[in-house]
């Protein structure tokens, strides 16, 4: 079953993502289309707006994320001996390099990890997670925020939260454009295809945000099941959920960007379906259990 998960996961996030490259490309077919009758123009568009997008953001340093949630790092086991060899020993699990360690002051249970590649990694912890759990729940955790960093998940979010700005860019563009044009249309287009670009351009942005929701509860997915493979406990995972979920108090040091990053939602707002960043807890602890 724990196997299974991880290759049924990672299948899916292929076919997800790249459905999304797929559906930013028809997007920009759609904008040029509506705008001159035209498809390749637009696709072209839009692969190199992805591609700027997603470099600048790339670029955005794990430091601005730390300072966002106020964490203040640990530089050495003698600030917090446990926290810091259990990074380590999931780190050495692993099989990639010792992330920086981070605390942040706050009674509200939760973690999240960072970095572009397993080179820059981190992970950061509040103050109410090591209070709240047990050593086996914490390490499955910390296991949980190791594999994402193995993964790669920061990256993906970051990603498809650069496509999700490339269609809203295009979107509003072609809805400005079409209200301040002239009107009238090119003797190219088909009046079936323009409405349905048209309609297109309008939902784009709201189908993107559900793409964007839908890798990212899948990976928290990944993430469970990667992290139980590397403590071979999966119940100590199940347990830490259901202890953090179950606290009401939403993390006060949370920034609302950096929400989707954490183990556990950390505004505590409850959004469950299409729109919410992190699955249903149930469910998570549910496929734990069956590990």
């Amino acid at each position: 079953m724990l196997y299974e998960q991880i290759r049924k996961n990672k299948t899916k996030t292929i076919f997800i993502v790249t459905f999304f490259v797929a559906f930013v490309l028809v997007v920009g077919a759609a904008f040029s289309y509506v705008m001159y009758g035209d498809l390749i123009s637009g696709v072209v568009l839009a692969a190199l707006l992805s591609v700027v997008y997603v470099s600048i953001i790339l670029a955005s340093s794990t430091n601005v994320v730390m300072r966002m949630n106020h964490a203040r790092e640990i530089k050495s086991a003698e600030q917090h001996r446990f926290l810091w060899h259990t990074v380590e020993n999931m780190a050495m699990v692993a099989r990639i390099p010792m992330p920086r360690v981070f605390i942040i002051k706050d009674a509200s249970p939760n973690a999240f990890a960072t970095g572009m590649s397993p080179k820059s990694g981190a992970v950061a912890v509040t103050t109410g997670l090591m209070d709240t759990l047990n050593r086996e729940e914490l390490e499955g955790v910390i296991a949980h925020e190791i594999a994402h960093i193995k993964n790669y998940d920061v990256r993906l979010s970051t990603i498809a939260l650069a496509l999700v700005s490339v269609i809203a860019i295009i979107s509003d563009f072609g809805s400005r454009m079409l209200f301040f044009s002239r009107g009238g249309r090119n003797q190219k287009q088909s009046p079936v295809v323009l409405i349905i670009a048209l309609v297109l351009l309008i939902v784009a942005p709201l189908i993107a945000m559900m793409i964007n929701m839908a890798i990212s509860r899948n990976r928290e997915y990944l993430a469970d099941a990667s992290g139980a493979e590397l403590t071979r406990n999966p119940w100590a995972l199940a347990s830490a959920l259901e202890k953090i979920t179950g606290v009401r108090t939403p993390v006060k040091e949370a920034s609302t960007s950096s929400a989707p990053l954490y183990f556990s939602d950390p505004l505590k707002k409850g959004m469950k379906g299409l729109f919410s960043t992190h699955p249903d807890p149930r469910e998570r602890i549910k496929r734990l259990k069956e590990m």
